[in-house]
């Protein structure tokens, strides 16, 4: 165990380099450059010249890369020269909000999802399976956006229940947490489809094993084995589904904040882009990718944990 979990970290610090190393590169190719960015596309060229200079932009591309990633390993990520803060000040104040945004969404649609696909694992082809499969189907066939746009008309235009805009939430003018419902309900739903059609195909190949026959012949009641044995020996492929879909659950997020103006990190990157504030892309993507690999490293040892025929080596 204590080996696999020396290699994860091994394999997480390489492919942290690797992506701040492409990322890194995108960023200081892009059309423009850095310093026009700053300056405005009407600066002189005395002006771009003199600031490149003193940002160490005129450096070979190699030796910025390994200045910046000195100076973030001593937590300085750079300085936001649109919002006139420091990228490690502004990612502290909204990338905390994501994570709420996200856990509360993936724990939401867990909480959902494995009672459902336990009841349509246990129901199979009745009809009340078929209707939850083409409701799965339907929302899993809606780009997030939509499906969010979907929640406003109702909740939030028709039926008056839920803001629509999570803007401060989180500041000291609004702490609602009515703020939070519209925006995690749409991240959850998406997820709902995928967990939950992974829990009832588990819950299937499940009960048809014969350790299920055997509890069945020594008199064990039907929920008994239902929820004592097959959850847990089901519920894996959700753990591990955990791990696969955090990258694209994060992701997601972004198209979610900004289309609830919610303040996290997925806003504060979206808003980054259209101002080529290309230090906060940077931060941004670095953090995302550290949350990444924790929560695919965690999946791994919940994995573990839940089913003890695993072993790690």
């Amino acid at each position: 165990m204590i080996g696999y979990v020396l290699r994860r970290l091994v394999q997480s610090v390489i492919v942290t380099v690797l992506v701040s190393v492409i990322v890194f590169i995108l960023l200081h190719t892009l059309p423009g450059g850095l310093v026009r960015a700053q300056l405005g596309p009407r600066a002189s060229q005395l002006a771009v010249h003199n600031l490149a200079v003193q940002e160490g932009l005129t450096k070979p591309l190699p030796v910025q890369y390994v200045i910046w990633a000195w100076h973030a390993l001593q937590g300085n990520l750079g300085y936001s020269y649109k919002m006139n803060q420091t990228v490690g000040s502004l990612l502290g104040e909204y990338v905390p909000r994501t994570m709420l945004l996200v856990g509360a969404a993936i724990l939401l649609a867990v909480a959902i999802a494995v009672p459902m696909g336990l009841w349509q694992g246990k129901r199979r082809n009745k009809a009340d399976d078929h209707v939850l499969t083409g409701t799965m189907m339907a929302l899993y066939s809606m780009p997030s956006f939509f499906l969010g746009v979907i929640l406003i008309v109702l909740l939030n235009i028709q039926f008056h229940i839920f803001p629509s805009n999570a803007q401060n939430y989180g500041t000291s003018t609004s702490t609602d947490i009515a703020d939070l419902v519209l925006p995690v309900l749409t991240l959850c739903l998406g997820n709902v489809t995928y967990f939950s059609r992974y829990m009832r195909s588990a819950t299937i190949d499940n009960l048809l094993e014969d350790y299920v026959r055997t509890a069945y012949a020594k008199g064990a009641s039907p929920n008994r084995v239902l929820f004592r044995h097959v959850l847990r020996n089901s519920i894996t492929s959700t753990v591990t589904m955990l791990g696969l879909t955090l990258p694209y659950v994060i992701s997601g997020s972004l198209v979610i904040e900004a289309l609830f103006d919610f303040p996290g990190a997925g806003l504060l990157f979206w808003n980054a882009a259209q101002t080529r504030d290309y230090p906060i892309l940077l931060g941004v993507i670095l953090v995302v990718t550290l949350a990444t690999i924790v929560g695919n490293f965690a999946a791994d040892l919940a994995y573990a944990a839940i089913d003890p025929r695993v072993r790690y080596t």
